[in-house]
């Protein structure tokens, strides 16, 4: 592996940028950086602080704001692009980033349009990054929120705990459900992770996606203005408005792109390997041995690369039906209807189902197709698209995803609306 210049390259702020090929064009440009260097830092483990300063150099936070009349956000194709552009060179940051796209929307899902409109630009003035959970699980009879919000005089205060999986110790900003604890009435906040009463605790050498800035983070007596409040969530599902159902879906689809991203990086890193130092596979039959000279030239070799990148087409086909659907879906603001949102669901579902199997698959394989490989620098250490696949795709039931498919295909029956990842 190239040692990193010190020197990187002087990346456009992205958020001037009205040119969506430009604008893809320099996240190549960051993406090409961070692969350089992915390998040392997957194993020195370190929070991702160069990481998020290298994102700001070239401006990603500001341009993965929503689109807007006064800012230079973008729609959610190209996000997508991009997320899955930088995933290919690092899943962490294209995790990252992922959810930093979907959590900027909240206040659109929860909020009314003026503040999402000022919450927005200055988002996009300040480069803000963005981390947290609206996930609101049921409460059981015997347990209690994670977090809870005691009523004072011009807001709130935030109390207790909760895991996350990025953005712990270097987010600007956190998005978080929590529950009043007078009224149980389910909120929407942000807070500013900066204050004293706020404590991380990073969680670094994880099986996979060790520099999203996993961990734990607890809230002391963090005060919460009122105009910090995005909006209420109705405890009864039927009375949620299906637009922000969109937000865990929303969330769901970023991550299948940093699967799939995840998948395709390892085909490109295995494919240059391979053409530096082509493996022969020996065969059984009549033409033991007869394979050209040239790097890459073993007819089994061949065949392996041929079934993992049609497996690559196939869920970078499905999963772009189902971003197509979520973009329109998005578009349609408070107007979206029960139905519309449902084929979106399931079209998410059916995203992830296929993308999970192809990802585990192919990051596998490429495995065995490096083994025994030379790499000039060393051990190429393609274990790690492995872990990150398997941290990705573990998050997600493809059983659970392919039974909410067929059940509305056979009986017509909705995925239900719920804020649940």
């Amino acid at each position: 592996m190239p040692k990193k210049s010190a020197v990187r390259p002087a990346f456009i702020e992205l958020n001037h940028l009205a040119d969506e090929g430009l604008r893809l064009r320099v996240t190549r440009e960051i993406a090409d950086d961070l692969a350089v260097d992915a390998l040392g830092r997957d194993r020195a483990g370190k929070p991702p602080f160069d990481e998020v300063s290298r994102l700001r150099e070239a401006g990603l936070p500001a341009l993965l704001t929503p689109p807007g009349p006064a800012r230079r956000g973008t729609d959610w194709r190209t996000a997508c692009a991009v997320i899955r552009e930088i995933a290919a060179a690092d899943s962490s940051v294209g995790e990252l980033l992922g959810r930093h796209y979907v959590l900027s929307w909240s206040a659109r899902f929860f909020g009314s349009p003026e503040k999402a409109d000022g919450l927005e630009l200055r988002t996009a003035a300040e480069q803000w990054l963005w981390s947290g959970s609206t996930d609101l699980p049921d409460l059981e009879p015997t347990a209690g929120p994670d977090l809870t919000l005691t009523p004072v005089d011009g807001g709130y205060v935030l109390h207790g705990c909760k895991t996350l999986a990025a953005g712990v110790q270097v987010a600007d900003r956190l998005v978080l459900g929590a529950v009043c604890a007078y009224s149980g009435e389910s909120l929407i906040v942000y807070v500013d992770p900066a204050h004293p009463g706020v404590a991380a605790d990073a969680e670094n050498d994880r099986l996979g996606q060790r520099l999203t800035g996993a961990g734990s983070i607890s809230f002391d007596g963090v005060p919460v203005p009122a105009d910090h409040v995005l909006g209420a969530v109705p405890r009864d599902e039927h009375a949620v408005a299906p637009f922000a159902t969109l937000a865990p879906l929303a969330l769901r689809l970023a991550l299948v792109h940093v699967s799939l991203g995840t998948a395709e990086g390892a085909l490109a890193e295995a494919r240059d390997l391979n053409r530096a130092a082509p493996r022969s596979w020996p065969a059984a039959g009549a033409d033991d041995g007869a394979y050209p000279e040239r790097p890459g030239a073993d007819p089994y070799l061949l065949l392996a690369y041929g079934e993992l990148v049609t497996a690559a087409h196939t869920a970078a086909a499905v999963v772009d039906s189902a971003t197509e659907a979520l973009a329109r879906g998005l578009l349609a603001g408070q107007g979206l209807g029960v139905d519309e949102r449902a084929d979106i669901a399931v079209l998410v579902a059916a995203a992830e189902a296929v993308t999970s199997r192809s990802a585990m698959d192919i990051t596998t394989r490429v495995l065995e197709l490096t083994q025994g490989a030379e790499s000039p620098a060393g051990a190429p250490g393609f274990d790690r698209f492995w872990r990150n696949a398997r941290i990705l795709t573990a998050q997600a039931s493809p059983t659970h995803r392919l039974r909410d498919i067929g059940d509305h295909y056979l009986n017509g029956t909705h995925p239900p609306l719920t804020l649940r990842v």
